[in-house]
């Protein structure tokens, strides 16, 4: 698989149930070949791995993935923390068997790298933070999707 990395989030880990007093590590990203197709990328390991893995590449970069293990999405699980995709799968990265590369955008469809700025949510299922601020009231304990611009970045 081939496509623009779109999203990604920070290493973390968690206790392994396996071997008690050890800790499994994980992070996700999202790629995208098309305007229309995207999808979740979820990789577990060892620390070692998994932080050397996120290191390799960040948003923006085209990445080539060999050998993931597709897995159906637990979708009211799994999209709570990571982006709604078009598609029932994700691909799985296994420490032994799969590789993620970068590739140089000159080696791939250029293309790839317009995609990186398209939204992943239809763009009439926004609201400004204008809307926001306006229907505050009415909005309360809903679950938004925000359309909003940074204007500044400061201490």
């Amino acid at each position: 698989v081939i496509g623009v990395v779109i999203g990604k989030t920070d290493v973390r880990s968690f206790p392994d149930r396996k071997n008690i007093g050890t800790e499994r590590y994980t992070f996700n990203f999202t790629i995208r070949d098309s305007p229309t197709y995207f999808i979740n990328v979820q990789s577990w390991g060892r620390e070692e791995y998994i932080r050397s893995l996120s290191e390799s590449f960040r948003v923006g970069d085209c990445v080539t993935i060999e050998n993931p293990l597709i897995q159906s999405k637990e979708a009211e699980r799994e999209e709570k923390f990571n982006p709604l995709t078009p598609s029932g799968y994700k691909l799985l990265l296994s420490e032994n068997h799969s590789v993620v590369k970068t590739c140089s955008c000159y080696d791939t469809d250029t293309k790839l790298l317009s995609l990186l700025h398209l939204p992943v949510k239809d763009p009439q299922d926004y609201y400004s933070l204008g809307d926001i601020v306006a229907n505050g009231q009415s909005l309360h304990g809903r679950v938004l999707n925000v359309l909003a611009a940074v204007m500044a970045v400061s201490e």
